[in-house]
């Protein structure tokens, strides 16, 4: 799948604005993809410089939160309805080479998957959001991408649910 020329400015936020919830009802959505792997529905959304996941019971958010801090958590966990849900994300800054570099991967390794939503907002194309999504033997896991051109920062987060 191709990226997806998001026709919506690129904001100038940060990483460190970025926050981590599950549970939040889904927001309006610049782009959505529908995949099934393993059996099981995952529905990716775009939201702005953030992303969306909802599986089952689940429904992941990461994203610029009004009322709610910034700042994700190296790793959350959490049980539900019959899942075990693990959250990682890590923050990374790069230099200007090494993050081009970098962000044209991304998109590459994303416009190449299967099961994979990316979109590329107008101005900047390496303003990236993309989610890409893997069955990995008793659950769906999903990395999502989230680049700061400003900060040359890339925001890779790691979801990983398995049936208990």
């Amino acid at each position: 799948m191709s990226g997806i020329a998001l026709a919506t400015p690129y904001l100038d936020t940060d990483a460190d604005q970025l926050s981590f919830a599950l549970g939040h009802p889904p927001y309006p959505a610049l782009a959505v993809r529908d995949v099934t792997v393993g059996g099981i529905d995952v529905h990716l959304r775009l939201l702005g410089a953030s992303h969306q996941v909802v599986v089952g019971p689940v429904r992941e958010t990461v994203a610029c939160l009004p009322g709610v801090d910034g700042g994700l958590p190296e790793v959350a966990e959490h049980e539900a309805e019959g899942w075990d849900y693990r959250f990682g994300a890590q923050v990374r800054r790069y230099a200007t080479g090494d993050f081009s570099t970098r962000v044209a991967e991304l998109r590459g390794r994303a416009e190449a998957h299967p099961r994979a939503l990316c979109g590329i907002f107008p101005g900047s194309p390496e303003a990236v959001t993309a989610l890409t999504v893997e069955w990995h033997g008793t659950g769906p896991s999903w990395h999502t991408w989230h680049t700061y051109p400003q900060s040359r920062t890339i925001v890779a987060t790691h979801t990983r649910l398995e049936v208990r």
